[in-house]
């Protein structure tokens, strides 16, 4: 079985965007392997395995120079924004949609974090766009509320909604922690609550992003695992 983090992709997903400080508004590109997120921003190299988890790659001094703000190594202080690919099941087939993220990050404050952070999401999919309500502050339920906003007969096609997909009950980062159990289907169908899935954890495949979609695709129901 491939260890818990050998899901990724080859060659990296290209994801354009904006970057926007206190500093000016300037273009991006996010390089996403399936795990990792990196980009530059005014010469800066940031990595890091979430996007609220961006980290400078190299001295302090050079974000410093480059008007950047970190917190704990961490950028924040910003607005950063891009396009992810995302599958939707129509009546007639399976079509790419466009999912717009717009992730506000704030300033960082005295417990040591940051003071705000504000997610939203739009999806452009048949001439519509339909918008998350960007008050949970999770990928998860951010892209769930845009697939209640749908129109019948279209559905998202993405680990978010496929059968074999959860959360660790420990809990989860903002995106690209869930675990998929493609290689123990049996297994996890029959897990229920936190228990169940406990009992199941050890085959996990590995972990995935949620707007990710494989073949072994199948469509979630309700009951199953610890998302219920």
């Amino acid at each position: 079985m491939p260890s818990a983090r050998s899901l990724t992709f080859s060659p990296p997903l290209l994801h354009p965007g904006t970057y926007r400080d206190a500093h000016g508004t300037e273009p991006i590109v996010i390089h996403n392997d399936g795990h990792t997120l990196s980009t530059r921003i005014r010469g800066c190299e940031l990595s890091g395995a979430d996007f609220d988890g961006l980290t400078l790659v190299g001295e302090a001094s050079a974000a410093e120079a480059a008007g950047l703000t970190l917190n704990r190594g961490d950028l924040c202080a910003c607005e950063l924004s891009c396009e992810l690919p995302l599958q939707i099941t129509t009546p007639e087939a399976v079509e790419t949609a466009v999912l717009r993220m717009r992730l506000v990050l704030g300033s960082p404050d005295a417990r040591g974090g940051i003071d705000s952070e504000v997610l939203h999401l739009e999806l452009d999919v048949r001439g519509q766009t339909f918008r998350s309500s960007g008050t949970s502050g999770w990928f998860e339920d951010e892209l769930l509320d845009v697939q209640r906003k749908l129109p019948g007969g279209l559905s998202l096609r993405a680990c978010i909604t496929c059968a074999f997909s959860d959360y660790s009950p420990y809990g989860h980062g903002l995106f690209g922690c869930m675990a998929c159990f493609r290689d123990n289907k049996q297994g996890y169908r029959a897990a229920i609550g936190k228990k169940g899935l406990f009992e199941v954890w050890s085959t996990l495949t590995g972990y995935v992003q949620e707007t990710y979609v494989c073949p072994e695709f199948e469509r979630r129901t309700p009951g199953t695992g610890y998302r219920g």
